[in-house]
């Protein structure tokens, strides 16, 4: 009997198995469809026709209006330092003092002996009046008269040149005191009150820089230069907006008042001058910034949040949105990205909603699952004045 069950015993085991074998193969009904994915929750935006800024940036640094270094004009001992470093300081503001007591008696000595001609010419005149009244009386020869007439003449030019002597002395009086040539800022004093200054120093007192206006060189392409002048026909002037060098924060708007007379050949591009008003001194010289020059303004121009724009193998992409919510990959030319915001050439159509966040997980044909962008930057960007630079 135990030898008749273990055969009996591999055999329904044997159909278990193949019974299950089987039911896997045969699906349990022809009617049921595989189960489709679910959406892929992205952010949409929507693409916007507005007015758009077309600007052109370089990078560039700001540079003083004027820079004068102040040098003495004459020769003597620092009296006195009358400027703070760092001093705002107007035209005609005095910045330092010079012993002026050798140039006071200098002029002084002037004025005595110009004084002393004066009497010499007045004698000299006076012997001439004498004489002409003798000469028609023979009382004096015309040798005589022409002697005395020479010394009058002598005697006027002698006092000329005193009066030049007390113009020179009164100049170089001036000199000791040292005014401020033009509006700025003084820098770090660089002579020290009760030295002795000469007017061959290579060294001045200090440094005076303009900072109101001031100007921005900035370079570009030398590919630009035909639009740039395209857009200054007629006379008209193209506005300049500094930001910092990371390109973060705008410091000043200003106009664009040169562009250079050559391309540099080594870097292929065209330098460029702007000027700022700078009131509140936002602008320093010698700071890095970044310029956008404005070419002009494009009346309803198509944009999307700057994070829409994909890349690939053929260019770049963005993934639109089809009203029954399925992606759909579509190339298209970009004109500018500035500010977060990108400005499209072509590809697009106003109104159409695209993925502006959630890109890698979208496939072609996938469903989405669309939630509208809000955050602060959007709105940020909404609010901004018509008058700021869409950068």
């Amino acid at each position: 009997m135990r030898k008749a069950w273990v055969p009996g015993m591999v055999a329904v085991a044997l159909v278990a198995a193949g019974g299950a074998w089987f039911a896997g193969r045969v699906p349990a009904s022809a009617e049921d469809p595989p189960a489709a994915p679910p959406p892929v929750p992205v952010v949409a935006g929507t693409v916007k026709a507005e007015d758009v800024q077309i600007l052109r940036t370089g990078i560039g640094s700001v540079s003083a209006f004027n820079t004068v270094t102040v040098h003495v004009r004459v020769d003597g001992q620092l009296d006195k330092v009358a400027f703070t470093e760092g001093q705002e300081v107007k035209a005609g503001d005095v910045l330092a003092q010079i012993d002026p007591r050798p140039y006071r008696a200098t002029l002084d000595q002037a004025t005595a002996t110009k004084a002393k001609d004066e009497a010499q010419l007045a004698n000299a005149k006076r012997d001439l009046a004498r004489d002409q009244g003798l000469i028609g009386k023979q009382f004096v020869s015309q040798q005589t008269l022409d002697t005395q007439r020479a010394l009058v003449d002598q005697a006027t030019a002698q006092v000329a040149v005193d009066q030049a002597a007390i113009d020179s002395a009164k100049v170089n009086l001036a000199y000791t005191t040292i005014t401020s040539p033009l509006d700025g800022l003084t820098g770090i004093r660089l002579v020290d009150q009760g030295n002795i200054v000469h007017a061959t120093d290579a060294t001045g007192l200090v440094v005076i820089t303009q900072t109101h206006p001031i100007s921005v060189i900035f370079t570009l392409p030398e590919a630009l230069l035909d639009a740039i002048n395209q857009a200054r026909a007629g006379g008209q002037t193209l506005k300049v907006y500094a930001y910092s060098s990371d390109d973060t924060t705008k410091l000043g708007e200003g106009k664009l008042a040169l562009i250079d007379n050559q391309i540099d050949q080594t870097t292929g591009t065209i330098k460029l001058k702007a000027t700022f008003d700078n009131p509140d001194n936002t602008l320093w010289p010698g700071e890095f910034v970044t310029a956008h020059l404005l070419l002009t303004t494009r009346k309803g121009g198509l944009t999307v949040p700057a994070q829409t724009i994909q890349r690939g193998p053929e260019g770049t992409f963005v993934w639109v949105i089809k009203p029954d919510n399925s992606a759909e990959m579509r190339s298209v030319k970009v004109g500018q990205i500035n500010d977060g915001t990108a400005l499209i050439d072509k590809g697009l159509a106003a109104g159409e909603n695209v993925v502006v966040d959630g890109q890698y997980k979208v496939k072609v044909g996938v469903k989405v699952l669309a939630t509208q962008q809000n955050n602060q930057t959007a709105d940020a960007a909404a609010a901004a004045p018509a008058g700021s630079p869409a950068k």
